[in-house]
């Protein structure tokens, strides 16, 4: 990748429709020239926080301001090492300021961060928030879930019946804060090709809309729409969590752009040469002339020659195990996964469309019982345009008339909440 390259993104959160306070929070830095890109990369990163009251707020909100600001001012080492280092120090930082309250204890957040930069994507992440990318018709999930479903699943675990009732997603096995060492779950750098498109989300997305669904909104609307009909689709599936969401669509290269030289990774062992082969075939040489001076009756020789042949192969031998070692070995910078961890079809515009529809018509209703504060001449334009597309079997326009006419009837949610939590609010004071 390179900065010429236009990086379309948007960013929505909301605080769901059960819950207080909004613990997500998420940051998105872009380079301002060639050397800081080359050095580092564009960085989205989501944290979610946990603990309850203003804990939870605090401690993702600690998590993406210490990751950039780490990362960036950084300026020495390589872009794996310099993301590993930021990530530590946000845990650092967390569990630090909980030590330090005993109202903080325990205290922590999810955090995923996506870094593209001219080598490729790379992620950094510890939770459940996850890390998509959406690329034709396909969505990888570049992440894996630090949740006990998913740790039990990849250990191939059976869990008793009774523990099978639990909702184990929900319970997570590692997160930034709590403890004073985290261990950080570093992958890529994966290719990144022209129309390729991330999603950064926490599980207030991903735990009410499927993947299939996230990658047909996202690869047929723009990243602000899309991020607006993601959190608007987790909200009419009941809210139950906050909902945070980056979409980041990689444009074309111009034509004019100089193309600059990826930077060459960086060199690997290839292995012991004809040298290792060629002194395998002397001691096994010396070792069967030895053989043979020994059935000839003269053993001295015949044992001296033998030994040295055994020796030669026994040293060489060891000198392969280790080389096999340096070659397998990885590094704590490098990525432990370079593969997605789970794939899955984008959903069919035709089908997206179908479910769009459904949606929009019982919001529609509802919104018109209740008498919601709604542009109407808008949204009845909007659905003149999807009934036209429909009819023309145009079904990516639908998406998008269809996701206009839903947007336009949860603009009015912010304010019907808050004459909602006004009203809670006179409710208590009254009965005081």
């Amino acid at each position: 990748m390179q900065l010429e390259q236009q990086v379309q993104y948007a960013s929505a959160t909301d605080i769901g429709l059960r819950r207080r306070n909004n613990e997500d929070a998420f940051v998105v830095h872009l380079c301002g020239d060639e050397a800081e890109f080359r050095r580092r990369g564009h960085l989205f990163l989501v944290a979610d926080g946990m603990g309850g009251h203003a804990v939870g707020e605090l401690a993702s909100r600690l998590a993406v301001e210490t990751v950039p600001h780490t990362l960036y001012k950084n300026r020495e080492g390589d872009v794996r090492a310099a993301l590993l280092n930021a990530v530590h120090s946000a845990n650092a930082v967390i569990h630090a300021r909980g030590s330090q309250n005993r109202d903080f204890q325990r205290m922590g957040t999810t955090c995923t961060g996506l870094l593209l930069s001219p080598r490729g994507a790379w992620v950094a992440h510890v939770g459940d928030s996850r890390a998509y990318r959406v690329r034709r018709d396909r969505i990888d999930q570049l992440t894996f879930d630090h949740s006990l479903q998913w740790e039990l699943q990849r250990s191939n675990t059976r869990l008793p019946d009774e523990l099978r009732m639990l909702d184990n997603r929900n319970i997570i096995t590692r997160s930034l804060g709590p403890e004073e060492h985290v261990e950080v779950d570093l992958e890529g750098p994966h290719v990144i090709l022209p129309g390729d498109i991330y999603v950064v989300c926490s599980d207030g997305l991903c735990g009410t809309v499927s993947d299939a669904e996230i990658g047909g909104v996202v690869r047929e609307l723009s990243p602000a729409l899309a991020c607006r009909l993601l959190v608007h689709l987790a909200n009419l599936r009941g809210g139950g969590d906050n909902c945070t969401a980056i979409v980041v669509r990689v444009g074309e290269l111009p034509a004019n752009a100089q193309r600059v030289a990826e930077p060459e990774p960086e060199p690997v062992s290839e292995g012991m040469g004809w040298w290792w082969l060629a002194g395998f075939w002397l001691g096994a040489m010396a070792l069967v002339a030895g053989l043979s001076m020994m059935l000839f009756d003269r053993f001295e020789e015949g044992g001296v020659v033998t030994g040295i042949g055994a020796l030669t192969i026994i040293l060489l031998g060891l000198q392969a195990l280790k080389q096999r070692r340096l070659f397998t070995r990885r590094d704590e910078s490098q990525t432990v996964e370079s593969r997605p961890h789970r794939t899955a079809v984008t959903q069919p515009s035709e089908q997206l469309l179908q479910t769009l529809t459904a949606m929009e018509l019982q919001l529609r209703r509802a919104a018109q019982e209740e008498e919601w504060c709604v542009d109407w001449d808008a949204h009845r334009q909007a659905l003149a345009s999807l009934t036209a597309a429909h009819d023309q079997r145009r079904y990516a326009r639908g998406v998008r008339d269809a996701a206009r006419a839903i947007d336009l009837l949860m603009s009015d949610l912010p304010r019907r909440r808050a004459l909602a939590a006004g009203a809670m609010a006179g409710a208590a004071n009254g009965a005081r």
